[in-house]
């Protein structure tokens, strides 16, 4: 069946007579119907098709009855919408439209047409609501013709432009060549005044243009509107012509080079010459199948033989064939049968581990421990170890390390500021550009199914609107999920279980707590100056020497100069800044034998007044308050992200109110636990010989310095009440002491952590007596005798026995 073709809503014509009916005088009034259904402006002399609604068949029915069948052809105003569109009016309507002669014809269904000739221009005027319809007040206009000479030949010269326009749009059109006579006959004999009118019925137009045309009634401004959108059609088809023509060259080409392709690899193929790239991919994708397919599990083999027979049915000139092709690599050199022979010779272990770093005795021994387990088990299985310490410890190079002493490759890839899932996981194939992600890209880099891959910063991931990595591990590194670990861009299941990751962070509160569930954790302390001046002697200065164009023969440091340097300049928990400040000094070396200071067969003695000449002031200096206390002030020892840290308190009392102020940039825990020491001290005044109705008469004002660095955690709890006893009663602590510990309302001491890293930090000050919690008393015996050396703990479970500690009979 014909599928059925709707008639449009307003068909137009320009009508072969020019005057249908006599147009009424200048100065006639009529009061008679409006149709309202225009959707665009009609012209003088037009047939005029179109659908009718109710209220426009009862006009032309009255206009029947009692207007000899004229009515007024009108186009309703159309408005912009809030996204720019256009919309009609609600009883909004141009004042100009035509006369016309309407009468009632049968349409389709029940819906009226309706046939007008129209006759002139009519501008209305009092539209209403009568008799079912809209009615208007209409007057007729006359065109204005030129008033002198020179607009007559203006007008001449604009009418023969516009004649060849038309004559131009006839061609456009196709116009058959048997009817062209007639048009141009048609168009010799339309008076110039009509002459625009007739053009705009032979293009399309915007109805806003239109009605402008329609509106005008100088012959001459009429004449050049209708010539400038005739002009602006033209240019438009013109344009849209040398467009198509440049896309129809294009696919010509294309075509063409195509053809010319396929006839270059059919004369190939007769000659017996080499096939083309296309033919060389599928053959050396088959042949790698062919070798892997053994150890493909069965999704991987389907997927893999679907993308080749995909491949071999696309064009090569298509961007598909390159996704696929890309694809299938990744797929083709992925390790899912190759691995390395694990080494597990503890013997051999320690010798690598003690060669590439000195100190760290309990991560060698773990890591020892490790290995041996291994090697019972004859095989290293997917393993996550994350080492958590403070910069510069040498967690990094640790786990090169480690996998040199396993012989294993290894990669590694930072985590920090890590924002997107797609770096974990892969982007899905769908997107342009897509690749896998670091864990995948790393197994093809090393070529291997047991690589160690180390995750470095996993503290510091981030999150945001693209995803979460730190999820997105969850995956990699749970033993029960990884050994069909899927990527977006494979999207098919690959075994990681038998790598061994390794994770580093500077500090464990960070670190999301389903992955911290997932690692062994192995902590990392500072080094004490005799680790550092060893690893200066055996790694950092024969590093740095060829760094900085050196040999052994131009400069040493002795014993002396190493400690000068350590102890003014490098007190981190780790080398860099120890490393940084022997490079300076090498330079300053390098620069004297470039000046002619110094012969390169001299050799330099770096000693520890020539340290202070190249490196400056010393950055650190011994604090007199820890020989030399004074009253108020208390020594305590915290742990920070960088390693352990020595810390005041300071108490000082102003007569006044009973008041607590406390300032250092403190956290809410500490703050807390400032109250507490108060309330306690003060409650047991009398017992630690503080005057009565001190705190009742004074403002107590508590600071912790270096006020630009926040500090928090309950640690500092007995140091604060230290302090306070000490201001309260004006005596000085004694010399050389420190503490650290937790107290509560009732006096108890709780244990607290980075034992390790506070007696580092206790070392360094020069403390030798430390109060520790009676709970950490196996952390202290923990840390090696080197680290402790020189150290006498005291434990304590109550604070009374930390007060007989400090005051003692006093």
């Amino acid at each position: 069946m014909a599928e059925k073709k709707e008639k449009p809503f307003v068909n137009v014509k320009f009508s072969e007579s020019l005057m249908i009916v006599e147009a009424p005088e200048k100065d006639e009034r009529l009061h008679i119907p409006v149709l309202t259904g225009m959707r665009q402006p009609a012209f003088p002399n037009m047939a005029v098709g179109m659908n009718v609604i109710p209220m426009d068949a009862k006009a032309i029915e009255y206009a029947q009855k009692h207007c000899e069948g004229r009515v007024i052809l009108l186009m309703r105003k159309e408005k912009r919408d809030a996204l720019g569109g256009t919309k009609l009016g609600r009883r909004e309507y141009y004042r100009m439209g035509v006369l016309a002669e309407a009468i009632l014809e049968p349409g389709e269904g029940d819906a009226p047409r309706a046939a007008c000739r129209t006759i002139c221009r009519a501008r209305v005027e009092n539209l209403c609501n009568e008799h079912g319809c809209i009615m208007a007040d209409a007057t007729f206009p006359q065109d204005e013709m030129p008033g002198s000479k020179a607009e007559e030949d203006e007008v001449y010269l604009n009418t023969l432009c516009l004649l060849d326009l038309l004559k131009q749009l006839l061609a456009l059109r196709e116009t058959p060549p048997e009817e062209m006579p007639k048009y141009l006959a048609t168009m010799a004999e339309i008076p110039m005044q009509k002459l625009p009118d007739y053009a705009c019925t032979l293009f399309p137009a915007a109805p806003d243009d239109l009605q402008a045309v329609l509106e005008t009634m100088n012959v001459r401004e009429r004449l050049e509107k209708s010539l400038f959108l005739l002009r602006r059609y033209l240019y438009y088809n013109e344009m849209r012509g040398n467009m198509m023509n440049k896309v129809t060259k294009r696919i010509e080409k294309n075509q063409r080079v195509f053809m010319l392709q396929e006839l270059l690899h059919d004369v190939k193929r007769e000659l017996g010459n080499d096939l083309d790239i296309g033919e060389n991919d599928i053959e050396m994708f088959e042949q790698k199948l062919e070798e892997i397919r053994p150890f493909l599990n069965q999704e991987a083999e389907a997927r893999i033989l679907e993308e080749l027979e995909k491949l071999k049915l696309t064009n090569r000139q298509s961007p598909d064939y390159t996704v696929s092709r890309n694809y299938l690599s990744w797929l083709m050199d992925l390790p899912w049968h190759t691995t390395t022979e694990d080494i597990l010779d503890v013997a051999k272990a320690r010798a690598v581990l003690d060669g590439d770093h000195y100190g760290l005795e309990d991560v060698k021994k773990r890591i020892l421990e490790f290995i041996g387990v291994s090697s019972l088990k004859s095989s290293v299985g997917g393993t996550l170890l994350c080492l958590i310490g403070p910069p510069g410890v040498g967690k990094t190079s640790l786990g090169r390390s480690i996998a040199t002493a396993l012989g294993r490759k290894f990669f590694r890839f930072s985590l920090g500021g890590m924002r997107d899932e797609a770096e974990i996981k892969g982007h899905r194939r769908t997107y342009i550009g897509a690749q896998p992600g670091k864990v995948i890209s790393a197994m093809k880099v090393c070529g291997t199914l047991n690589p160690v891959i180390m995750l470095d910063e996993i503290d510091k991931l981030g999150s945001s609107h693209q995803g979460d990595p730190a999820s997105a591990l969850l995956e990699v590194l749970d033993p029960e999920q990884n050994i069909s670990f899927r990527d977006h861009f494979l999207d098919i299941p690959f075994d990681l279980s038998k790598v061994l990751f390794i994770a580093t962070a500077n500090v464990r509160d960070t670190i999301p707590a389903p992955l911290l569930d997932r690692m062994e954790v192995i902590n990392l302390s500072g080094y004490i100056i005799e680790e550092k001046l060893n690893i200066a002697k055996r790694h950092l200065i024969p590093k740095l020497l060829p760094r900085n164009g050196l040999v052994k023969a131009n400069v040493s440091f002795p014993d002396s100069a190493l400690r000068t340097i350590i102890d003014g300049y490098a007190r981190d928990s780790g080398v860099r800044s120890l490393e940084n400040a022997l490079s300076a000094c090498m330079r300053k070396v390098a620069v004297r034998i470039a000046d002619g200071k110094q012969r390169k067969d001299e050799k330099l003695v770096v000693k520890s007044d020539l340290v202070k000449e190249f490196l400056g002031k010393p950055v650190f200096y011994d604090d007199p308050l820890v020989s030399h206390p004074i009253p108020g002030v208390a020594m305590g020892l915290a742990w920070t992200a960088v390693g352990g840290a020595t810390l005041y308190i300071e108490m000082l009392a102003i007569e006044g109110n009973h008041e607590l102020k406390i300032t250092g940039q403190l956290g809410d825990v500490m703050k807390e636990s400032t109250q507490i020491a108060l309330s306690l001290v003060e409650r047991q005044a009398g017992d630690y010989a503080i005057p009565k109705k001190f705190f009742k008469n004074n403002k107590i004002h508590i600071h912790v310095p270096a006020g630009a660095t926040p500090k928090d955690g309950p640690s500092a709890g007995i140091t604060i009440a230290s302090a306070l006893i000490s201001g309260a009663s004006n005596r000085a602590l004694p010399p050389n002491w420190a503490m650290t510990g937790e107290l509560t309302l009732t006096g108890r001491v709780l244990p607290v952590g980075g034992i390790k890293e506070k007696m580092i930090a206790a070392r360094r000050a020069g403390v030798k007596d430390v109060i520790l919690p009676k709970e950490n008393e196996r952390d202290f015996e923990e840390i090696q005798e080197r680290a402790r050396a020189g150290l006498t703990p005291h434990y304590v479970s109550m604070y009374n026995e930390v007060y007989k500690l400090l005051f003692g009979g006093r």
